[in-house]
Order: structure tokens, then sequence, then C-alpha cells
């Protein structure tokens, strides 16, 4: 991917979520809802602070977040569509 991100931001692309319910229910593309899970792809250097130092990110690449539903701008590069979001609209590193 040809996509460096700039500062905080970071690109994300969604994972699919299971279209069965725990009791054997198939939900349609049309009912089913955006993932709010992804993995991130691509990191920036850092957030500037106010005083000119960078703070690294907490997130690297290839950690498993949650993020809300109308985080990000969609973008798409080549065939893939990913997310390009500040590190603020991560909610959660999902570990394990």
């Amino acid at each position: 991917m040809n996509l460096r991100p700039l500062h905080d931001r970071v690109v994300v692309k969604r994972l699919e979520e299971e279209r069965t319910t725990p009791g054997g229910i198939v939900i349609p593309d049309t009912a089913a809802e955006k993932p709010i899970r992804g993995e991130v792809v691509a990191v920036g250097s850092g957030k500037r602070l106010d005083n000119g130092d960078v703070r690294p990110l907490d997130i690297k690449v290839g950690d498993k977040v949650l993020f809300g539903k109308f985080s990000g701008t969609e973008v798409k590069v080549g065939e893939e569509d990913v997310l390009v979001m500040r590190e603020d609209d991560v909610m959660a590193v999902i570990e394990g």
C-alpha cells in the first residue's frame, strides 16, 4: 500500500463481521451494519505537541482496533477500501 498517514493519523482496514448469529440465522448484506473493528495497516509519525515535541503513537501496524461507526474518512487505495482516522478516534486495541 502506498499510503503514509501524516502526524497522528492511522490507516485502518475494516475486518468483516460475522454474518451468522449465535442461533444460526444468516444476516443478509442489506441488513448488516458496517464493521467497527479493523486492522491498522499504516501509522503516522506521531502527534505534535504544543511545545514542538512529537509524541509517538500508542498504536502500531498490525493492531486490531475498535472505532466508532462514523469515525474517519473512507478512501479507496487500488482495490482496497480503507479508513484514515486520527488516533483519538480509536477506542480500544483488541489484545489476544
